[in-house]
This record gives C-alpha cells, structure tokens and sequence, in this order.
C-alpha cells in the first residue's frame, strides 16, 4: 500500500524555487536538509496527492478548456488546488510566475489558471 507520493523536482535556483513555493505559494516546510559539497534539499507539504493520468485527447481538451489553444501543457504538470485562485494567481505572478491562462471555469466546475513557474514546473 502507497502511503505518499512524492515529486523530485532539480532546479537550477534552489533558493528562488524555496521562495516561490514556500513563501509565496505557501506550502508549508516539512524537513529541510544539506549535504555535501552544497546539496540542499526542502520536502514541502503539498497536502493530499493524487496521480491523474490523461490520455493525449484528454490533455489536448484540457488545455483548450483552460489555455484557448493545444500543445501548451508540458508531459509533466503540477496542480494545486487553493482557496482563491484569482488571488493566488496575482500572488504567485507578482512573484516571478509566467502566465500562460488567467483563472478560467471548467466544464468540471472548478476555477483554473496555468502558469509556469520556478524550477521548470508548470
């Protein structure tokens, strides 16, 4: 039985990453450790995770749905559900993010925006 799923992202702008997602972003810091020669590494509480695999027709939908436009999702996309995503999206815009979509409803009733973010991540 799993019980935690987590993502190993290697960025080039550790500390711009740490910002990003922990200052800005807000999730919350559970162990942060150094190792040698300058290796660092931040696990962050992402809360409850899930692991949605999409067929290429899914992800062509999804990225009209939330984008206007196809091919704009990379293989691997992080998602995180907030309170506010208008509000989040400002935030995390001001703080360095690109947007790709502003906050957009969905067929499935939620609010999405898209974004690309420190550490390669979108």
């Amino acid at each position: 039985m799993v019980l935690q799923m987590r993502l190993v992202v290697e960025t080039d702008d550790y500390d711009e990453a740490i910002r990003f997602y922990r200052d800005v972003l807000g999730l919350r810091e559970e162990l942060s450790v150094e190792g040698p020669d300058g290796a660092h590494v931040t696990i962050l509480d992402a809360g409850r995770a899930t692991l949605e695999l999409a067929n290429p027709a899914q992800v062509r939908f999804i990225d009209q749905v939330e984008v206007g436009r196809t091919g704009v999702a990379p293989r691997l996309r992080l998602a995180f559900e907030v309170a506010d995503s208008a509000a989040s999206t400002d935030a995390l815009v001001a703080a360095g993010a690109d947007l790709i979509a502003p906050p957009t409803e969905t067929p499935w009733r939620s609010l999405n925006a898209r974004l690309s973010a420190p550490a390669d991540s979108s």
